[in-house]
């Protein structure tokens, strides 16, 4: 846009300036030729005034006088006897083009009563002397217009395309998850007020957004008093088996209602703009999860960098994934099952890595979370990893681990390219679980 309207304001300025400056040349050649006829004109009267005297003398060749006399005879500046001279030896008096200029011709009686002619010749050096000069002049001016419209046309320019730049960042950022950003209005006042509109969208957006998870979470909360009532009805029942089987899916389903009513009241993701240390996370989570780990009897190790591992995710985000995927691998194999998880960098991206040795993945093949589902649960939890990674520009991969076991790999983008200090990994036969 700001190259178009500098191609704009250069069209523009180049026609305004031609039109103006293009007759002025032309009227100030027109005027210098004008003057020089003038004083020619002016040389040949007084001339003619003397014609008495220069009959019996000459006039000298510099002059560029000739006097053409009626016997013949030729004073001053020698030239020809052109058709010109003789019709104004008839008694006119005129101005003609000759080569190489202009020539004034005046009649004028002499001593015989038969007209003499008075011819001045006006070179062209003389005719349009100053005008080059005058046009040089003309032309720096011009140059100097042009270069102050188009300073002023990219002042102008920046100015609107900075704030145009400006907003659609706004826009980007609210779409990448920023839910804080904000455009300060600047610009035209067209401008300012699709800023100040936007503002006002990203506030409602805001609001909706908190009365959803509002709303979600209350009737999270309705959902646990039918829950407890049908617990309390599946603990009558009269066959433990049945009993069992029941309790255990309702343990599954009170479950993913817990991890419902935790979501909505987690603030906004951060989306692609926030960064944290991955390693960092990934560490802090393992030391929290070792507790429940140590007093089940389950192995859980973890195979971290020692550096920093920045990524384009927010803490409370990769915390919360992690969670999830940790609590997946806890809830769906036994309690004596190895858990792993693995944090490795390549060039341009981190995989945080969780696997077990458990029985793996339900269902079919797929790529992405919650597409199959194990019976007994409703993939919520790998969603809301998958719903992360997305966020941050990443993705969630589902496969198998080297025991054969389930194994979620959270892939995300670093905020700055780094040396490869393991392979990424090549994930395949990729499963969902729930």
């Amino acid at each position: 846009m700001r190259k178009r309207l500098a191609t704009l304001v250069a069209a523009t300025t180049s026609l305004v300036l031609l039109a103006f400056l293009v007759p002025l040349a032309w009227l100030l050649r027109s005027e210098a030729a004008e003057r020089a006829t003038t004083a020619a004109t002016l040389t040949a009267q007084s001339v003619g005034q003397q014609l008495p005297d220069l009959a019996e003398g000459s006039l000298p060749t510099s002059s560029r006088v000739t006097v053409f006399l009626p016997d013949g005879r030729v004073l001053g500046l020698p030239a020809d006897r052109t058709p010109a001279v003789d019709l104004a030896a008839r008694g006119q008096s005129f101005v003609a083009e000759a080569p190489g200029g202009r020539q004034v011709l005046i009649s004028v009686l002499s001593l015989t009563a038969q007209p003499a002619v008075v011819r001045v010749f006006v070179p062209n050096s003389e005719l349009y002397a100053g005008v080059v000069r005058t046009w040089t002049l003309l032309a720096l001016l011009g140059t100097i217009l042009f270069v102050l419209g188009m300073m002023l046309a990219d002042r102008l320019g920046r100015r609107l395309v900075g704030s145009i730049t400006a907003l659609a960042g706004t826009a980007d950022r609210l779409g990448r998850g920023e839910s804080g950003a904000r455009v300060e209005p600047d610009g035209p006042p067209e401008v300012q007020h699709v800023g100040q509109e936007l503002n006002r969208l990203a506030d409602r957006i805001d609001e909706l957004l908190v009365a959803t998870r509002a709303e979600t979470a209350d009737l999270a909360h309705r959902l646990r008093t039918p829950l407890t009532a049908l617990r309390l009805d599946i603990g009558g029942l009269r066959d433990p088996a049945e009993s069992s089987r029941l309790g255990a899916s309702l343990d599954d389903l009170s479950a993913e209602v817990d991890e419902l009513i935790r979501t909505a009241r987690r603030p906004v993701r951060d989306g692609s703009g926030a960064g944290s240390d991955l390693a960092a996370v990934a560490r802090e989570r393992l030391h929290f999860w070792s507790a429940l780990a140590e007093d089940t009897g389950r192995p859980l190790t973890g195979e971290l960098p020692e550096r920093p591992v920045p990524v384009r995710a927010g803490s409370d985000d990769l915390a919360a994934a992690f969670d999830v995927l940790l609590d997946n691998a806890f809830r769906h194999t036994p309690g004596s099952t190895a858990v792993r998880m693995v944090v490795t960098v390549s060039p341009f991206s981190a995989a945080a890595s969780v696997e077990d040795d458990g029985p793996g993945f339900g269902g079919s093949p797929a790529t992405e979370a919650g597409t199959t589902r194990s019976a007994g649960s409703t993939g919520l939890g790998l969603d809301i990893a998958r719903r992360t990674a997305v966020a941050a520009g990443g993705r969630l991969e589902l496969g198998r681990s080297g025991s054969g076991g389930a194994k979620a790999v959270l892939v995300l983008p670093l905020l700055s390219p780094a040396g490869s200090t393991g392979a990424a990994g090549e994930h395949d036969d990729r499963r969902d679980q729930g």
